[in-house]
């Protein structure tokens, strides 16, 4: 109210030096500085994300179900027909979208963090890779930010390589969700959609296994690192088979941005997070991270804590059509020591202490 009489008081004067300032003083009071207004656009791009992820495909199918029962049953009978002409374009290279995964949303969704993506050597285009990502943490974003928009510059970074990031096949059978999906590059975890890529789409191509999976992240926890990988072989006989290089990458920070109450082992809710893990494909983690509108309460939106995603050095990797267990055993063993080595020369650039350490699981 006082910047308004000031305004008045200026234009009775009649000091248009007095006005020009009160009417600034007017505009800051009406609306919000333009550090809030982006904070509240990150906040809004990475809920944008998180729901998303978890409630489009259940909403987009109850919607298609519903359209059939209404007089807009038609364009839900040519949807559902579409669909099935499509379903195999996930296995099959999916539908990248550079449109899409330049979006300005996703420099929103990088800033909250922030998520910073740190290149340690070149990548040769006329090579297939499979990268490792570590830790899986609750929702990857380190993962999806880095691999699944170009928020962080990875064309740039790396330029002739095509990431392609793994995830479970069941969101490619939701409609709409798999669309949006296919257009970030993201593809399914299983052996046909990965054989197309690193046997019948050329070189360059890099796919991006999240390797600790669900049961990874029902041991993410802020300040904890550690990673389930001393029984995961499948992706190092699979590299074998493709000829395809190895390359470790972690992330500092994944399990920082949520809290999560973790159940110890031989109990109940122990018991039932693995079972229907095993039902489900992913693991129910009981989690929580800030409110919407207050930072100190309790909700769904993450807390904005640095992710920093380190692309460790490619292990080079014969073509072997069937490797014999001595060989993948070699290789996850350099694999692993890659990892460490990579986790011990970064840990104190991103924030953590030297006697930090990562534990293997």
């Amino acid at each position: 109210m006082k910047t308004i009489l000031a305004a008045y008081s200026g234009a009775l004067k009649g000091t248009g030096a007095s006005i020009l300032s009160a009417l600034q003083d007017l505009s800051v009071a009406f609306w919000p500085c333009r550090s809030k207004m982006e904070k509240h656009l990150q906040v809004i791009s990475v809920l944008q994300w998180v729901l998303s992820f978890l409630a489009l495909g259940t909403a987009c199918t109850v919607l298609l179900i519903y359209m059939f029962c209404t007089d807009c049953w038609l364009i839900a009978a040519m949807y559902t027909a579409w669909l099935i002409m499509d379903w195999n374009t996930p296995k099959q290279g999916g539908r990248r979208s550079s449109w899409v995964r330049n979006w300005t949303v996703w420099t929103y969704f990088r800033d909250y963090f922030p998520v910073r993506l740190i290149k340690t050597h070149n990548l040769l285009p006329n090579r297939n890779y499979i990268f490792g990502y570590h830790p899986h943490g609750i929702f990857c974003f380190g993962a999806f930010c880095n691999f699944g928009t170009e928020a962080t510059g990875f064309s740039k970074k790396f330029p002739g390589i095509k990431p392609s990031l793994a995830t479970l096949a069941g969101n490619f059978r939701m409609p709409v969700l798999r669309d949006y999906l296919m257009s970030g590059g993201i593809c399914p975890v299983n052996k046909n959609s990965i054989d197309y890529l690193l046997s019948r789409n050329g070189t360059g191509n890099a796919v991006v296994i999240v390797v600790g999976g669900a049961a990874e992240s029902l041991q993410c926890a802020p300040g904890f690192n550690s990673v389930t990988l001393k029984n995961r072989k499948g992706f190092v006989r699979l590299a074998l088979q493709k000829g395809s290089d190895l390359v470790p990458v972690y992330s500092f920070g994944e399990n920082d941005v949520y809290k999560q109450v973790i159940f110890e082992e031989g109990t109940y809710w122990r018991y039932l997070q693995k079972k229907l893990q095993k039902i489900l494909g992913f693991a129910p983690c009981l989690f929580h991270g800030c409110g919407l509108f207050f930072g100190d309460s309790c909700g769904i939106v993450p807390y904005g804590k640095p992710i920093t995603t380190i692309v460790g050095e490619p292990i080079t990797v014969p073509k072997i059509e069937d490797p014999t267990d001595e060989m993948v055993d070699l290789y996850h063993t350099m694999y692993i020591k890659s990892l460490q080595c990579l986790f011990d020369k970064y840990k104190t650039r991103s924030g953590l202490k030297e006697s930090d350490v990562l534990y293997i699981q």
